[in-house]
């Protein structure tokens, strides 16, 4: 069993599911497109997939959902490792084994009427979902979409089909030189809400600029997992309890998805 979004716990499903597309993106960036009727039909913003990569890798990977429409699930992942290069090397018809879907995603509707929506990196892909979520919900969302350069640039065309999009490189190579953080500046004072993914420091920069604004936030934090289902303490995380001491989560139970304010940053 595992929390969904806001803590309902129903039981994860395990499919085994056919590749129908693959593609390369980037540097070492993949997309896969799965046929995963199941779990899609149980899926929502910001909740990832556990997938067993070959007979010799014991530990699944975890991979953020990137879309779910129909039965189609749509993955984007980075070749990290032998589990990942595995992974990226499947092609249409392969058949994959998958655990999910896993963990707390993002509580669209407590964003508000017009969220913003961060991707840092491989902590994009998430946000694809979580805009289409939002729209569906009746709200206008932006995307603020980070990158190291424009070799990693990634899914820009999927977001600007759903909502007005700005992209930065930290190098300039492409779109706008700078950070996440300078676009959000120029946006959080009409923002209802904040959601983003993403490497720590980004998601500690962002979480203090919506601070700062009074703006709610909600962040998926990264951490490296071992069971997917919070049996184990690879991906334990400090978390803030109510009474201002520090408490142990779950990054795979308790989150993805936290409120910024839980975070001990």
């Amino acid at each position: 069993m595992h929390g969904n979004e806001r803590g309902i716990y129903v039981m994860a499903i395990q499919e085994i599911c056919r590749v129908t597309h693959s593609s390369r993106l980037g540097d070492g960036l993949y997309r896969l497109t799965l046929d995963a009727p199941q779990i899609v039909a149980a899926a929502q913003c910001g909740q990832f997939v556990h997938i067993a990569c070959g007979e010799g890798n014991l530990l699944r990977r975890p991979i953020s959902i990137c879309l779910a429409d129909g039965a189609a699930l749509h993955l984007v992942f980075q070749v990290r490792g032998s589990g990942t290069a595995w992974l990226a090397a499947r092609r249409q018809g392969d058949a994959l084994d998958l655990l999910g879907p896993l963990g707390r995603g993002f509580d669209t509707q407590a964003l508000g009427a017009r969220p913003v929506l961060i991707g840092g990196g491989i902590g994009v892909p998430p946000m694809l979902q979580t805009a289409v979520c939002a729209l569906g919900a009746g709200a206008s969302p932006r995307a603020i979409l980070g990158f190291r350069n424009k070799g990693v640039v990634m899914l820009e065309d999927d977001f600007r089909a759903v909502c007005e999009t700005a992209v930065t490189t930290d190098d300039g190579s492409y779109a706008r030189c700078g950070f996440v953080t300078d676009v959000l500046k120029e946006q959080i004072t009409d923002a209802t809400g904040v959601a983003a993914c993403g490497p720590r420091p980004m998601l500690r920069a962002v979480a203090a600029l919506a601070k700062e604004a009074g703006v709610p936030c909600q962040v998926s934090m990264e951490e490296r997992m071992g069971c997917g289902i919070g049996a184990c303490l690879v991906c334990a995380c400090a978390l803030r309890a109510e009474n201002g001491e520090t408490r142990y989560g779950h990054v795979c139970k308790d989150g993805p998805v936290f409120d910024a304010e839980e975070v001990e940053w």
